[in-house]
């Protein structure tokens, strides 16, 4: 039997003691996005960090998981695309409807200092599990969204931060696709830094030939190592001083893109990967990637546990527990 707590009072429990089990919500408000999207608001203190999950269920119906979009200390919201039977039904509820939640789960982002040099890519509804981590980073961040067209570019005026816009129609900004624009960005920026490269190496002229890039495999720094461990990679390439972080969530095929563009430049990067989920928290499986389990392992990864994950822009487990190819992995995800 389901535990079930029914909150009047949202915002005075204790979100550690739901953390597996349904807390009842109501529906705060309602925000239509814009076609096909809708941001459903509860009230209550959720214990967050950016890039984190949680489960939502709608009795009779079924049990999903959603990235948080919006949150603050008295309410969060959660963003839902209508494309299935469960987001279609979840799109048409209203305020007042009873919603329960657990979590949230998963690692979160491992937000970098104020003092690095970021760049946040986010390809159409991949913005969701990105907004609240860009809130919390400084203003100077190189901002690039991406979406079909700019009506499906969600929440206009939300961000201090500047945006650079790409859409598949060309209908705003950037006609293509985000990749373009961050490959341009690190090239700039590559020029511009140079110099401060070379003295950083004990070499006068560009950094690229100094002999210290490496290949591949030796690019970047963990996620968890932070500065001291960006000091210590040092020894074995040069970050091209472009960015010293790279965020990114959207299809896995841009991420992958994404990554291979980080690995090559030296710059460290964490995507937010997206698998069919049960139970949330590393039970039952249905999530593997490789040898990690996206609810438990993720589903924020970095360059280091990039690297070897086989199935990384390859293959995914359908709801059946058949494991297919990417394409028909997003087809299936689509209806």
């Amino acid at each position: 039997m389901t535990s079930v707590k029914i909150s009047e009072k949202p915002g005075k429990l204790k979100p550690e003691k739901f953390k597996n089990r349904h807390l009842m919500l109501k529906i705060l408000e309602k925000q239509i996005n814009c076609p096909g999207f809708a941001t459903l608001f509860f009230e209550y203190n959720l214990d967050f960090r950016p890039g984190q999950f949680i489960m939502v269920w709608i009795p009779g119906i079924d049990e999903k998981p959603y990235t948080i979009s919006h949150h603050s200390k008295k309410k969060f919201g959660i963003t839902i695309e209508a494309k299935g039977i469960f987001s279609k039904k979840a799109i048409g509820l209203e305020k007042g409807d009873l919603v329960g939640i657990r979590g949230p789960f998963g690692t979160g982002f491992d937000i970098v200092p104020s003092s690095f040099s970021v760049a946040v890519i986010a390809g159409g509804c991949g913005i969701a599990p990105l907004a609240t981590l860009v809130e919390k980073l400084d203003d100077s961040t190189f901002f690039i969204h991406g979406a079909r067209s700019k009506e499906f570019l969600l929440y206009p005026g939300r961000f201090k931060t500047g945006r650079h816009y790409c859409t598949d129609d060309g209908s705003k900004g950037h006609k293509g696709f985000v990749t373009d624009l961050l490959e341009k960005e690190i090239q700039s920026r590559k020029i511009k830094n140079s110099g401060k490269n070379a003295e950083i190496t004990g070499n006068t002229g560009n950094a690229e030939n100094t002999g210290n890039a490496g290949n591949a495999e030796n690019t970047g720094l963990t996620v968890q190592e932070g500065k001291a461990g960006r000091d210590q990679q040092a020894e074995k390439t040069v970050n091209t001083g472009a960015f010293d972080m790279v965020y990114a969530c959207g299809p896995e095929i841009m991420m992958y893109r994404v990554f291979q563009i980080c690995e090559s430049n030296g710059i460290p990067c964490q995507v937010s990967l997206e698998r069919y989920m049960r139970c949330g928290f590393g039970v039952c499986g249905a999530c593997v990637c490789g040898d990690r389990l996206v609810c438990r392992d993720g589903p924020v990864f970095g360059s280091d546990k990039l690297r070897s994950m086989a199935d990384f822009n390859r293959t995914a487990l359908l709801k059946s527990g058949k494991a297919v190819d990417m394409n028909q992995f997003v087809s299936w995800r689509s209806r």
